[in-house]
């Protein structure tokens, strides 16, 4: 008698052990499979999840925001620091010419705010953002997250109107950029800078 109780309690723990070996097994799929979603969709969840938040308590945090029908700026200019006498001595002077109102991190950013609020209160109180794309914008970090935001901005709330620009300033190879901006090549036209006139006139154009 005692032999069948010692057996079936032995075959009970066998199957508490396959129980709970199977419940970590599918609970580490799970969270695998749930991972991997996120990460897919990580910069779709952090624009919606920073648009629900403005939309409740936006008027705290910016306080001087411009409705996104009523922009304050014809273009934000999307840079890394490493191109910045680019920017300053060609790219402004070269837009501002044609009265283009241009939104610049240094000069318009507002003091005090976090860099990801005046990244994103910047792209939406802008026309379009225009990336000017070098091997070191991709080093960078808030630089892709302008790109990145830009790009939900453009895709989620600005319907056909095409928000996103973005301006070749040197070669990049596809294997140095992250695969949202691969996609985005695809789907989309660019720009190749140029000095030329017909050049010059196209990148009026886009922008």
């Amino acid at each position: 008698m005692m032999t069948d109780l010692d057996h079936l309690a032995s075959r009970c723990r066998s199957y508490v052990a396959v129980i709970i070996v199977g419940l970590l097994a599918l609970a580490t799929f799970l969270s695998v499979i749930i991972g991997g979603v996120i990460y897919k969709y990580r910069w779709r969840i952090r624009y919606h999840m920073y648009m629900s938040k403005e939309r409740f308590f936006g008027h705290q945090m910016l306080p001087d925001y411009t409705a996104i029908q009523h922009y304050k700026y014809d273009a934000l200019i999307s840079y890394a620091e490493d191109n910045i006498r680019f920017i300053l001595d060609d790219v402004i002077p070269r837009l501002e010419t044609y009265i283009i109102s241009l939104c610049i991190h240094q000069r318009d950013f507002l003091p005090g705010n976090a860099i990801s609020d005046n990244i994103i209160h910047a792209i939406q109180s802008s026309r379009k953002t225009i990336v000017i794309l070098s091997n070191s914008f991709l080093k960078s970090k808030w630089c892709m997250y302008e790109f990145n935001i830009a790009q939900m901005e453009s895709i989620y709330s600005r319907g056909e109107d095409i928000s996103l620009v973005i301006v070749i300033l040197e070669t990049v190879p596809n294997s140095a950029m992250p695969l949202e901006m691969v996609r985005w090549f695809q789907d989309n036209n660019c720009i190749e800078y140029t000095t030329d006139h017909e050049g010059n006139a196209f990148f009026l154009e886009q922008t």
